[in-house]
């Protein structure tokens, strides 16, 4: 089983470099780190009173790493699930947020578990999901990274500049599909035809 910290070298390695793309909320963005994030962290490496785009491209890949740890992985106690689900729900976290938790939520309350959508891993989230993975130990995480995969075609169905990064140019895969796949056992995967099928009404 892989350590956290390399689940957020992993991390630090799909997500890339310095980016600024006009169409993602996230904004100025290196390794994953959004400026968001570094404000909220007040990094100001360069030293000159306030947190922008500078900063971004200054941070270094292990600061990224960093960052993920503490902030994506230990205080939204993803460590206190079952370690089959480290990797996904960590994967998630850095890209969405409290909706990686969300997520898990809804799938449990599919499941039949009785707990709230609240995106905090708490003591009821904790309990249902280490049920969940003594009851369908081979299902739970493939459940999972099935459940991210359909939350980033509903988001690019409400969301058309966000269809993107779920269908590349000539059709295929975009980066999210391809990314929540990596998570997901190879006979889950949906063919070229069927993500052709799930957008096809996407202008």
């Amino acid at each position: 089983m892989q350590t956290i910290r390399q689940l957020a070298d992993e991390i630090v390695a799909r997500e890339g470099g310095y980016v600024d793309d006009p169409n993602d909320p996230g904004g100025a963005t290196n390794f994953g780190v959004t400026i968001h994030t570094m404000r909220r962290l007040g990094l100001d490496l360069t030293g000159d009173g306030t947190v922008d785009a500078r900063d971004v491209r200054q941070l270094t890949r292990a600061q990224a790493v960093d960052i993920f740890i503490e902030h994506y992985f230990e205080r939204p106690r993803i460590g206190s699930l079952p370690q089959v689900l480290h990797p996904s729900v960590f994967d998630m976290y850095v890209n969405a947020g409290g909706n990686a938790v969300r997520i898990l939520q809804r799938l449990l309350i599919e499941m039949g578990y009785d707990i709230d959508v609240d995106a905090v891993i708490g003591p009821q989230t904790v309990r249902a999901t280490m049920a969940a993975a003594r009851d369908a130990p081979d299902f739970l995480a493939d459940a999972y990274g099935i459940a991210r995969r359909d939350y980033y075609y509903a988001l690019a169905d409400r969301r058309p500049a966000s269809r993107r990064y779920a269908r590349r140019r000539d059709g295929g895969k975009g980066g999210w599909i391809v990314r929540a796949e990596q998570f997901i056992s190879p006979r889950y995967h949906l063919t070229d035809e069927q993500h052709r099928e799930r957008t096809a009404a996407w202008v």
